[in-house]
């Protein structure tokens, strides 16, 4: 019942406004966990933007960025945060809330069990309201250089810098959060 009830709300709102994103957050140039995107779209972009700058620049540098245990370090106000910003119903984001609290966590080691933590990070993989929830935490991950070009897949993401830009790349990468 409950996963049936996520996929409703990922795919009835959630999704919904992805596709009219307030100006702090863009989504366009994340190709996963959307309905639209795909690997297969994710590439072609790359590929074209690429093969679009090498017709105006003696080459391009591309930085492959792997955010790693990204789902798992993503703190639960953040989303919220940015999903308050989104055209939701207030019942809706209400929900989300609720989905993203009250879970807590302890340990079993040969018989005793630790105490009950509460899990305030994380963002659950496999459910329909992670994956777009990741999306939209992601949504104001943009390139600080005019030219350069993010192209993100899921907790990847891959900045394109034309050579004319060249001298961007160690304030981009240390400015990077995901």
């Amino acid at each position: 019942m409950t996963r049936t009830m996520e996929r409703m709300v990922a795919r009835t709102f959630m999704y919904h406004a992805l596709l009219t994103p307030p100006p702090a957050l863009m989504f366009s140039d994340q190709y996963a966990f959307r309905p639209t995107g795909s690997t297969t779209a994710a590439l072609v972009f790359l590929l074209q933007t690429i093969t679009n700058l090498l017709a105006e620049q003696p080459y391009v540098v591309v930085i492959a960025l792997d955010f790693s245990k990204a789902f798992d370090t993503v703190r639960h106000s953040t989303p919220l945060q940015k999903l308050a910003s989104l055209d939701i119903p207030d019942t809706v984001y209400n929900w989300l809330v609720d989905y993203f609290s009250g879970h807590s966590h302890c340990t079993e080691f040969r018989g005793r069990i630790s105490t009950f933590l509460n899990i305030s990070a994380s963002i659950v993989q496999g459910s329909a309201v992670g994956p777009v929830s990741y999306v939209v935490n992601a949504g104001d991950l943009t390139p600080l250089t005019l030219g350069n070009i993010f192209c993100k897949y899921a907790d990847h993401t891959y900045l394109v810098i034309p050579a004319s830009n060249v001298d961007s790349r160690t304030r981009e990468i240390e400015n990077i959060r995901p």
